[in-house]
């Protein structure tokens, strides 16, 4: 006769004969480990990190960004009295709008990252099935939108005080991502290369500090070696092309190849920031 056992005790096999506590012999049962859950994929766990961290910067964050933005339309405002208009006009309002974005996206990302890993909130995302890229890339894409509202207002006042067209400011649709993905990756990776909290937050200082010198200030007014490091900068190709729009006419494939050079770098720093992310987690 045939008998039918029941789904969980087809489950376990039985093991050795053992003796428990009395010492009298018995029957162990052995039961198979569980499969563990699948590591998750990029996407959602980039959107996941995304939502996140715009959250917490959307709390934390604003009034630094009102901070940024006052910042870079006093600098325009002060540069009203030297600068009287075409290139040099220009130059001022563009960097002075990407200026926003090194604010956010470079100074505070480092010093987030750089407090992440000295506070030890690293070791939380290394228990997590996430991907490095997800976390790298959802921080860098939530600071950097951040800047668009700040970014938007600074182009616009700087383009009405210095009376230049606002016929073309949609290149900030590109400008601001492109911008804030090279600047987001420098950040991250100072950050997360910088031995301690301070250095981080000294070295996101000193980053920001060379986007307004080097990014506000005409460059044919800069010397040799200084107009030098200006080309080094990943945010310098995005003030070059949101500066090229204020042309009456603009020259389109100048403002494409800024773009893609923009593009490229931040490509580069993110792969970077990942990299040093992996870095940090191991250690």
């Amino acid at each position: 006769m045939t008998s039918i056992l029941p789904a969980e005790a087809a489950q376990r096999a039985p093991g050795p004969p053992v003796r428990d506590t009395a010492g009298r012999p018995g029957t162990s049962t052995r039961t198979a480990p569980a499969p563990l859950a699948p590591r998750a994929r990029l996407l959602p766990s980039l959107a996941a990190v995304y939502r996140a961290q715009l959250s917490r910067a959307r709390v934390a964050r604003i009034p630094l960004l009102f901070v940024a933005t006052f910042q870079s339309v006093g600098i325009m405002v002060l540069m009203r009295g030297v600068v009287d208009g075409g290139t040099e006009a220009r130059a001022v309002v563009a960097g002075s709008s990407v200026l926003v974005v090194a604010f956010v996206a470079l100074n505070l990302l480092a010093q987030y990252f750089g407090q992440l890993r000295a506070g030890g909130g690293l070791d939380h995302y290394a228990t997590l099935p996430v991907p490095p890229a997800a976390v790298v890339l959802g921080a860098a894409g939530a600071y950097a939108s951040f800047t668009v509202p700040g970014t938007v207002v600074t182009a616009v006042a700087g383009s009405v005080l210095f009376g230049l067209p606002l016929t073309h400011l949609w290149v900030l649709v590109a400008v601001i991502p492109l911008s804030g993905a090279a600047l987001s990756g420098l950040g991250a990776a100072l950050g997360l290369l910088a031995p301690r909290a301070e250095l981080a937050t000294l070295l996101g200082q000193l980053g920001m500090s060379a986007a307004l010198l080097l990014g506000v200030l005409p460059a044919e007014r800069l010397p040799g070696p200084v107009g030098w490091a200006r080309d080094l900068l990943p945010s310098t190709y995005g003030v070059e092309a949101l500066s090229r729009s204020f042309d009456a006419h603009p020259d389109w494939a100048l403002v494409g190849f800024d773009l893609a050079v923009c593009a490229a770098v931040g490509v580069l720093s993110l792969a970077v920031a990942t990299w040093a992310y992996r870095r940090a987690a191991v250690r």
